[in-house]
């Protein structure tokens, strides 16, 4: 079986919680960087389906938008939940991950001078929303065992506790459970590798 293909600029982005899982899950895969500018706008931008990145190729199957890659590769993992409801809350978890990664990817590439202060000023109210659903469940957000979303949520988490390191010093569900994915052998497989060393969060350098 030929191993899965991963094509992305060479730093964090909306790459990183897709890297993770599969070194979490002992899924080979192989990365293509698309950059520099000239690569990506002559060469791999005209083939992406939005003329984004990143892109995954696992057999026949192409696909780009990251969150849709996570639910693939969650449905093959046997990672999204054991029932509907469990598949259900992951879903909406995620969601609020998006959510919160635009606001924040908006601010590090459009106003991160003016916009970083009031960002950190009212991220305790979002962060509030995942203390409060992380209180109702278990270890991870589907109760015991991991599932896609818990990538995401705890790749979010990384980039805001660079950002304001105190950040979850007042949500303690939530820093139980950053600190629990983040001792995940997997997870420091992946982090302990040159490539995740070597990579920025965002391509602007600003974190």
């Amino acid at each position: 079986m030929s191993k899965i293909q991963l094509a992305y600029f060479q730093v964090r982005g909306r790459a990183e919680a897709i890297r993770t899982l599969l070194v979490d899950n002992n899924v080979e895969y192989e990365e293509t960087d698309v950059g520099p500018r000239d690569n990506w706008v002559n060469n791999w931008k005209p083939k992406m389906a939005f003329g984004q990145c990143p892109w995954l190729k696992d057999g026949d199957v192409e696909l780009v938008q990251s969150n849709t890659m996570l639910r693939y590769l969650a449905r093959k993992l046997d990672l999204y939940g054991a029932n509907n409801v469990e598949a259900s809350r992951a879903d909406m978890i995620n969601d609020g991950v998006e959510d919160l990664r635009v606001a924040y990817t908006r601010m590090i590439y459009q106003n991160y001078e003016e916009g970083k202060g009031p960002f950190i000023a009212e991220l305790p109210g979002k962060l509030q929303c995942f203390e409060t659903l992380m209180k109702n469940g278990g270890d991870y957000i589907v109760g015991s065992k991991v599932c896609f979303a818990d990538y995401n949520l705890f790749d979010l988490l990384d980039a805001l506790v660079t950002l304001s390191s105190p950040c979850l010093d007042a949500f303690p569900t939530l820093k139980a459970y950053y600190d629990r994915v983040m001792n995940r052998p997997g997870v420091q497989k992946r982090r302990s590798t040159d490539h995740f060393k070597g990579l920025p969060i965002n391509g602007n350098g600003k974190q």
